[in-house]
């Protein structure tokens, strides 16, 4: 029992020192001149519209609308598999049934 408790420790340490690289990593996607930065925590970091971008959609809001959204579902889905990746690595090494363990 004690070890299943050092085992949870580690993993509780080691998910707190993922979160924070997370934190720090920058995730971009694109779609028609739109482009969103967030980070692996799914916080907005930036969010840019080229001029070239700007002309094509003048008077086409929802073509507007429909680009950021794609653009943020992308992102989006980069930094969850991003996380997902880091988080199996960790699950990876201990013998949980269900959360990637062996």
């Amino acid at each position: 029992m004690f070890e299943k408790a050092k085992e949870m420790y580690k993993i509780q340490k080691e998910a707190r020192r993922i979160k924070n690289e997370l934190k720090n990593t920058y995730i971009e996607a694109e779609t028609d001149g739109v482009t969103v930065t967030i980070n692996g925590e799914q916080e907005v970091v930036s969010v840019t519209i080229t001029d070239e971008a700007m002309s094509k959609f003048q008077g086409k809001k929802k073509d507007l609308e429909s680009a950021l959204e794609k653009t943020f579902n992308k992102a989006i889905k980069k930094s969850q598999q991003i996380g997902a990746e880091k988080m199996k690595a960790i699950m990876g090494d201990m013998n949980f049934p269900g959360l990637g363990g062996n």
